[in-house]
């Protein structure tokens, strides 16, 4: 053999090494080295993707509430996220949307409960005319229906669930589809909204 030949077969050799070294790097770290590869971000609400943080920059925080953002699975295989206002106590679900007639950006409001409940809602001294779906704690919704305004007054019709549920969420009539719920959608309710400008 040559030492030509010999070269050669040393430099093919070499060749073959860092290719495979490459490759082994390339397998075990990935490819660019993204924490959490994907094909593609699922699309939201105005563009956003279902990773970022939901809400209007804008919006205005009700006075003695709290927010939380929720993802409706609609069923098409996209996942939609909105961030809504939260009565998560006693006091605050008591108050709901009464003499509300703005909800200042928010999809609407989330009532959370910590264990399951079968209470009905009324509208009285509530102003706007809403929506309201009761949901499971896996995420079904249990109910949905409209409810008209009331006046500060005793007698005002209630609304009940036709089950048990651990959120409700009211927003104004006849925006439930817009958010992609239906009673078949799953809705998932926790998680931080975007933060406000």
């Amino acid at each position: 053999m040559s030492l030509d030949e010999r070269r050669l077969k040393i430099l093919l050799a070499v060749a073959i090494v860092l290719i495979g070294a490459g490759l082994w790097v390339f397998v075990l770290r990935g490819a660019d080295g993204p924490a959490d590869p994907s094909l593609g971000e699922p699309t939201g609400p105005a563009g956003t993707t279902a990773t970022s943080l939901p809400g209007d920059p804008k919006r205005v925080r009700l006075d003695g509430f709290d927010e939380v953002a929720i993802t409706v699975d609609p069923g098409d295989g996209s996942l939609l996220s909105w961030c809504v206002l939260a009565a998560l106590t006693s006091d605050q679900r008591a108050r709901g949307l009464m003499e509300v007639t703005d909800l200042q950006g928010y999809s609407g409001m989330a009532f959370v409960y910590e264990e399951d409940v079968q209470n009905a809602f009324y509208m009285r001294n509530t102003p706007t005319p809403l929506s309201i779906a009761w949901i499971a704690a896996d995420g079904s919704v249990v109910t949905i229906k409209d409810m008209a305004p009331c006046e500060d007054r005793d007698g005002c019709p209630t609304y009940a669930p036709t089950g048990g549920y651990r959120y409700a969420l009211e927003v104004v009539q006849g925006d439930l589809p817009a958010l992609g719920i239906t009673k078949d959608s799953k809705v998932t309710v926790g998680g931080s909204c975007a933060p406000t400008s």
